[in-house]
């Protein structure tokens, strides 16, 4: 690859690191966000929420007006909104507007995304060297993903949570300037279709209303007609999505990509994975810290172990179990991981919190369980699919994953104010997470066995 292409790549591959890194940054910043706002742990899930629910909302807008309006354009927008919002998140003085900016975090990390993943693709054309460089824009997400913990752990405990907003401005502005300058310049798409940006925002104002009325449903009692009529609205605005990806002429997503089986069970293993791990990460951060009494870097620094051990999965032990597993196959065992890093958990809440027991769990889930669940599903999603529409494939499995979180979080919290514990992670929390994985291991584990009952149903016939 020559130098320009270099550069391009590592441009590219910087904004979804950036987008990647606040997912799992944020969390280890929780108490002291809610020590400065005298807020519980149901209210500063919030920050979390939205960042992942504007965050999948826009994400298949974000593609598609990349490929409309133009990925240099849509990226240099996306890296802007999300440096400003930093900006404003880093410096806000009271809860509510931290909120609105990582609101709109989520909003420039939609159009980040998919125009850099475009950017990538249509730079490196020849195979080998198109597939070389997906891989190290892949490892930019997963790395930002993967060393997010650690990083807010340490800016926590010696700086301020501001910091951890603040530390974006710098590196999208040096990214900004130079991908001004360096990017491709867009071609001019004559075949660029309009895209239905109605149902999408649609779609985004339904999750908000149905994620607050889930959100508040523990208070129903003293705001009645606010938190039923949040969920009315929800249904209605849902409703309103769906008729219309039927009736207009170029809908945000064909609803025929539904009647592949394999799509529509990876989607939906895809938003318990969201629920599941944004949930873990939550958690993790508030036990380690609000139950175990270790500082925010300290627990930063017990989990970088876990980034390793995910990148050494991928790199040795996954390429061999692709090749004797199907995707499918591959999910169950990567759920199955998932299921005892979560009981592991839930066991050390009654036996004292065991250190050992507690990273063995953590290990268990984000060193190896996550590694296999995401790459199965992500493969499955596409499988049926046609070649054509690869990239609408792969962002409703982005859109399902963002979208879990933000409701999956919000459902856990909910639970977490009817059933209140003496802990700040309560058993209650875990056996929702370990719900979470056995409801995927279900979908996945019927779909397996349909998938054989209609082999053997052809093989009978022929």
């Amino acid at each position: 690859m020559d130098t320009r292409k270099n550069l391009i790549l590592i441009l590219a591959s910087v904004g979804t690191f950036v987008e990647a890194l606040d997912i799992a940054i944020i969390n280890l910043t929780i108490p002291s966000i809610q020590q400065q706002f005298q807020i519980g742990a149901e209210t500063v899930q919030w920050l979390q929420t939205l960042y992942v629910l504007f965050f999948g909302g826009f994400l298949i807008i974000g593609g598609k007006l990349s490929d409309q309006i133009g990925r240099k354009k849509m990226f240099l927008l996306g890296a802007l909104i999300f440096m400003l919002t930093s900006l404003g998140a880093g410096v806000s003085q009271n809860f509510e507007i931290l909120s609105i900016f990582r609101a709109l975090q989520g909003l420039g990390a939609a159009l980040v995304m998919p125009s850099a993943l475009s950017i990538v693709t249509n730079t490196f054309r020849e195979e080998q060297e198109r597939n070389r460089a997906i891989g190290i824009f892949s490892s930019f997400a997963a790395i930002g993903s993967g060393s997010g913990l650690s990083v807010g752990g340490i800016i926590s405990t010696y700086l301020s949570w501001h910091w951890v907003f603040l530390i974006n401005v710098p590196i999208l502005l040096i990214t900004l300037v130079l991908s001004y300058y360096y990017l491709p310049s867009d071609e001019k798409s004559e075949t660029a279709k309009k895209t239905d940006v109605v149902s999408g925002i649609l779609m985004v104002m339904g999750l908000l209303s149905l994620t607050y009325g889930t959100h508040e449903l523990v208070h129903i009692k003293e705001q009645p007609y606010l938190i039923t009529g949040s969920l009315v609205l929800a249904l209605l605005l849902i409703v309103m999505v769906y008729y219309r990806l039927r009736s207009v002429t170029e809908p945000l997503v064909d609803l025929k990509l539904f009647k592949h089986r394999s799509l529509v069970v990876s989607n939906a293993a895809f938003f318990m994975l969201g629920a599941f791990f944004i949930g873990f990460l939550f958690l993790i951060s508030l036990m380690l810290q609000k139950d175990m009494g270790y500082s925010a870097a300290a627990a930063g620094l017990m989990l970088v172990p876990f980034s390793i051990i995910s990148a050494l999965t991928a790199k040795f032990i996954l390429p061999h179990v692709s090749k004797r597993l199907i995707s499918s196959q591959m999910g169950v065992l990567g759920w199955l991981f998932m299921l005892i890093g979560g009981l592991l958990l839930l066991i050390s809440v009654y036996t004292g919190h065991p250190l050992t027991l507690v990273l063995l769990g953590a290990a268990c889930i984000s060193g190896v369980g996550m590694t296999f669940c995401f790459t199965a599903l992500s493969v499955m999603g596409i499988q049926d699919v046609e070649p054509s529409n690869y990239g609408l494939a792969s962002s409703l499995s982005s859109t399902s994953y963002f979208l879990g979180a933000g409701i999956g979080l919000s459902f856990m919290t909910l639970m977490g104010q009817i059933f209140p514990s003496e802990f700040s992670v309560g058993s209650l929390n875990l056996m929702i997470l370990t719900g979470y994985a056995l409801l995927a291991l279900g979908m996945l584990s019927y779909f397996i066995l349909k998938s054989l009952k209609v082999k053997r149903a052809e093989v009978a016939v022929s």
